[in-house]
């Protein structure tokens, strides 16, 4: 019967419906269908380059390493953790046919937001060597404030593989928000990693990417930036070396509508083949 009602009203009042009365980030919003990178940075104020973004993520965190919160994301302070477990359950698994150990390439992984909202959950009998690949002033506070014994910071992706015999690769919330993705995906996919984690990756309900522009709000920090939407079944495709091990949509990220197209945050599990 849902169904069928469904099929009775048209598009742009279901986008309506959902642009008003479902659950949706109102803290940010996206805009625009853009033809170019370069064209949607013209129109943007502010990066994740932008020093207020990092002072905002490393104040945040700070408060989490030294006891005074439980839970960052984004730069936004919680109260309780929020765990997504599929990551989890996974990642468990992988470190039990590894004889307890952990081997993790967190790209684009800020300054240890997935490290500390996870790492207790595997106890002192999992060892874990978690190396984090940002942007140049984000390893340099990294290396400075939050950096251990487990959780190391690098400028560049062969840098930490120099270093690391990394076994894991997390891209949680990074692919939509890179220039060319595309090429970024290839060497992922080329790097022999035999787990991929793709986390909260935005996916729009057509077969084409889409190019829009980010908007945060001040209650945040004030930034706007480029950012994708991929198109239905992309990132599995282009992930060609890889299996589709786990398909979901993400619990933490509500999902949105754009005209009449819905949009939501995906998470992925990749087994090398």
């Amino acid at each position: 019967m849902k169904e069928f009602l469904k099929s009775l009203i048209p598009p742009i009042f279901l986008a309506l419906y959902h642009q008003f009365f479902t659950k949706n980030n109102s803290l940010t919003t996206w805009k625009g269908d853009y033809k170019s990178w370069k064209e949607a940075q013209k129109d943007c104020k502010g990066s994740y380059e932008e020093n207020n973004i990092l002072e905002t993520c490393k104040n945040s965190l700070l408060k989490v390493k030294n006891g005074e919160a439980v839970y960052e994301r984004d730069g936004v302070l919680f109260d309780k953790k929020v765990y997504y477990w599929p990551l989890l359950a996974y990642l468990q698994k992988i470190a039990f046919e590894n004889n307890n150990q952990l081997n993790i390439l967190d790209f684009g992984g800020s300054l240890g937001s997935t490290y500390f909202q996870n790492r207790d959950f595997f106890g002192e009998q999992v060892k874990i060597e978690w190396s984090i690949v940002e942007q140049r002033n984000f390893v340099d506070t990294g290396k400075v404030h939050f950096e251990n014994e487990e959780l190391k910071f690098y400028y560049d992706v062969e840098s930490c593989l120099a270093e690391q015999k990394v076994e894991v690769v997390i891209l949680s919330s990074v692919l939509q928000y890179l220039e060319d993705p595309l090429e970024w995906i290839k060497k992922f996919n080329n790097l022999g990693v035999k787990h991929i984690f793709i986390d909260r990756t935005a996916v729009i309900d057509q077969e084409e990417d889409l190019l829009t522009i980010q908007k945060t709000s001040e209650e945040i920090y004030s930034a706007q930036y480029p950012a994708w939407f991929f198109g239905k079944h992309r990132i599995e495709k282009i992930f060609e070396n890889y299996k589709v091990m786990f398909e979901d949509e993400s619990s933490i990220t509500q999902p949105i509508y754009l005209g009449e197209k819905r949009c939501s945050w995906k998470f992925y599990y990749l087994e090398k083949k």
